[in-house]
């Protein structure tokens, strides 16, 4: 007996073989889509007519054409209307329900994988999105409405206001790893409203190495967070709050000074468990506005990466509120809910969120190696609007 949302086919072909889905197959190509999907178990057994593939295309073109309709996305996908009123005339459109339970079958495994395995950096090596050997990234998180229903909101929570009075819908959180050169995300940690950045932040160790130089706000701080990411290799330039005890242990000819943190006052008093660390202070005034900065970093030779140097690159940790702009206000678009009923729903849509800025933000790099461009000189909306212009621009798939 067929199921709900299976038609036997009356051809061996498929839908999934007349899709074309122009920018997004450069960064996800068919063969990695199913490799993924088979180490995943998210296979079809049978010929549906959405299947595996299909629907994880259709889960990042939901995050193209956020404003559509599931039936406009579908739309999307197919490879021109010629294709739908010719040879095809009597294909119908699968119905809300069909493509809910599509992608209830897929799941978000396939996307935090599909994620994983090909969002990877971008920037090359003696470009701006680099500091002499190091690459440049920051660390950050953002919130993201989410469809109010009572499972999201038992599962991702809701955030409250001043007054107690609940906010309009349930947020999840998600922190980033972004290359401030080219603002790929390279690494995604999403959970509930209620979980602290600091507490996520373990979810993006592995996503580190040596190669990189990364910035974090003062939130990020503890002695734990600190030891921990710089076990991984990778060098560390953080901002520090005001409230934190640094003592000056050796002034340097930069203006910085070497120092060390502890665990607590107690380790700090009985000199227990020192972490080595170098600390830049600077003052910046913008307009009538002051703001003081005390950073440190791993770096400890000042010949290495003098105090200007870091200073200056510090300024560049905010290329990952730009990136989580593109991500919310262009791409996502201003007010937008997003559209999931259930928490592995909404951990599916913002996979596929993730995927397509990575989809994009790939394009950019390839076209800025082609005309010795810098990344980010390109304009992401225009070139959103063009991927959603040409999103069947050529084939995807072979039978």
């Amino acid at each position: 007996m067929a199921r709900s949302g299976w038609i036997k086919p009356e051809t061996q072909e498929r839908l999934s073989d007349h899709v074309s889905l122009g920018v997004l197959t450069r960064a996800f190509p068919p063969d990695v889509v199913d490799r993924v999907i088979a180490r995943s178990g998210a296979g079809q057994m049978r010929n549906r007519l959405l299947p595996s593939r299909l629907m994880v295309y259709y889960v990042m073109a939901m995050a193209l054409f956020a404003a559509g309709s599931y039936e406009e996305v579908m739309r999307s996908l197919l490879a021109g209307m010629e294709w739908i009123t010719g040879r095809f005339r009597d294909w119908q459109m699968p119905t809300k329900a069909a493509i809910f339970k599509a992608r209830t079958r897929l799941g978000s495994t396939v996307m935090a994988e599909l994620f994983a395995e090909v969002a990877k950096p971008l920037a090359a090596p003696g470009s701006s999105g680099f500091y002499k050997e190091w690459r440049l990234v920051s660390v950050d998180g953002t919130c993201l409405d989410i469809a109010d229903t009572p499972a999201n909101e038992k599962y991702y929570g809701r955030p409250g206001t001043a007054t107690q009075i609940k906010s309009a819908y349930p947020q999840a959180r998600v922190i980033g790893l972004v290359e401030c050169g080219t603002h790929a995300v390279i690494g995604a940690v999403v959970t509930g409203y209620d979980t602290a950045e600091q507490d996520m932040f373990p979810g993006l160790h592995a996503d580190l190495d040596a190669s990189m130089l990364l910035m974090a706000d003062r939130g990020f701080f503890s002695y734990h967070a600190w030891r921990d990411s710089a076990a991984t290799g990778a060098a560390l330039l953080w901002r520090m709050k005001a409230s934190n005890v640094l003592p000056v242990l050796e002034e340097l000819p930069d203006g910085s000074y070497r120092s060390a943190v502890y665990a607590n006052p107690k380790a700090r008093r009985n000199n227990t468990d020192a972490i080595p660390v170098r600390v830049i202070e600077y003052t910046v005034t913008t307009g009538a506005n002051t703001s003081d900065f005390r950073l440190i970093t791993t770096i400890l030779d000042p010949d290495t990466a003098p105090a200007q140097d870091l200073a200056d690159l510090y300024g560049r940790r905010w290329e990952i509120e730009s990136c989580f702009d593109e991500l919310k206000t262009h791409q996502r678009g201003p007010g937008i809910v997003l559209r999931s009923k259930t928490p592995d729903g909404v951990l599916q849509e913002i996979y596929g969120y993730l995927c397509v800025h990575y989809a994009l933000r790939s394009l950019f790099g390839e076209v800025a190696l082609l005309f010795e461009e810098e990344p980010l000189r390109f304009s992401f909306t225009r070139t959103l609007r063009a991927a959603r212009r040409t999103l069947a621009d050529r084939p995807a798939f072979s039978p």
